[in-house]
């Protein structure tokens, strides 16, 4: 199957390092070699990268994996074709779509039955409350029609951006709508974009009848006091001491664990985990806290709401750990405090 690479930052941070290992799986120390595509958000854009060529092969990934571009969030994929033809650009992941007036983008690793390619896509399923497909995929893979069909139900359960915890849970419902009654059959691992600060990955792993190899999702986070990576596909590595400060932590999201000497946690069967300044948040009640600190889903499209909102919560801040975020939304750079040690109860113990 498919492999999957994200990163979710807390400073804008260049992939270099993790990009040029997991670029090697793409047909030289695996068989993915149908493919690849790499998605980055700067500010409110979106950057993409897509080629049919193999990873390992590709002279638009070697310049990409050169290139130091630095990102909040990123997501790639490398393509080993199950569903969908080989060599047409338009089943290469990420896909992307804009709703809110947000660019969303999605790469997915499993199987999916309900959206199979050998069925029609008139015929594949409707979540949630959908009852119009207004997301049409381009391609004929059953991961692009997946990623419609969640946009779909979205666009029908709310008429603008939800809040964080509110699309945590109705992310964590479609999932289990996605799987229910193919359970046995049933390989879901995802990562999924809705702007420059937010990333989801949902893992419900697995392996194909007849083979070995075991599709899921590994994370590990990079922060203070920061140590030397070794990769795992070549002999490679980085003194992160040398070129971080304190401020930087990364969250890194894998298919399988790019390197032999970091801590690599793998997901829970079923888990949805959300992912902002380069922490896993576990539940839709930790994801008030981000929305808190402003950074809820970037739009100009709920901006005057997002305004009322934070000066109706101007009492419950701590005006002593003051930090400036980006407000783009409401047009302005505003001064926005931090809730009060709101990452202390978000990382679990392993």
């Amino acid at each position: 199957m498919c492999q999957l690479l994200g990163m979710n930052c807390a400073q804008k941070t260049d992939f270099c390092f993790s990009f040029a290992g997991f670029r090697l799986r793409g047909g030289l120390y695996d068989k993915h070699s149908d493919g690849w595509g790499l998605a980055i958000y700067e500010g409110r854009g979106l950057r993409t990268f897509t080629d049919t060529l193999p990873a390992a092969e590709s002279p638009l990934a070697e310049m990409v994996s050169k290139y130091p571009i630095k990102t909040l969030n990123m997501i790639s994929h490398i393509r080993y074709a199950t569903q969908g033809h080989k060599g047409d650009l338009a089943n290469v992941h990420p896909f992307q779509r804009e709703l809110w007036g947000i660019s969303w983008c999605f790469c997915h690793n499993g199987d999916v039955p309900k959206f199979g390619s050998n069925k029609d896509w008139l015929s594949h399923p409707m979540l949630g409350s959908a009852t119009e497909r207004m997301f049409h995929p381009v391609g004929d893979t059953d991961s692009e029609s997946l990623f419609c069909a969640i946009l779909n139900a979205l666009r029908a359960e709310y008429n603008e951006p939800p809040s964080l915890p509110d699309l945590y849970k109705t992310l964590d419902n479609l999932c289990k709508e996605i799987v229910k009654g193919e359970e046995d059959t049933s390989i879901l691992n995802f990562l999924l974009c809705c702007g420059e600060y937010t990333q989801f990955a949902y893992s419900y792993p697995g392996a194909r009848p007849g083979s070995k190899v075991w599709n899921g999702l590994f994370y590990t986070i990079r922060q203070p006091p920061f140590t030397t990576a070794t990769l795992a596909d070549c002999e490679y590595h980085v003194d992160f001491s040398t070129v971080t400060t304190e401020n930087d932590r990364v969250a890194v999201i894998t298919t399988k664990p790019l390197t032999t000497n970091e801590k690599w946690i793998e997901m829970k069967k079923g888990e949805l985990l959300m992912f902002d300044r380069g922490l896993p948040y576990f539940h839709a009640s930790q994801c008030e806290k981000v929305e808190l600190m402003g950074r809820g889903l970037c739009s100009k499209v709920n901006a005057h709401k997002k305004r009322e909102r934070f000066q109706s919560i101007d009492s419950i801040l701590i005006p002593d750990e003051v930090e400036t975020l980006d407000d783009t939304r409401a047009g302005e750079n505003r001064p926005a405090t931090r809730v009060q040690n709101f990452h202390k109860d978000v990382l679990r113990s392993h």
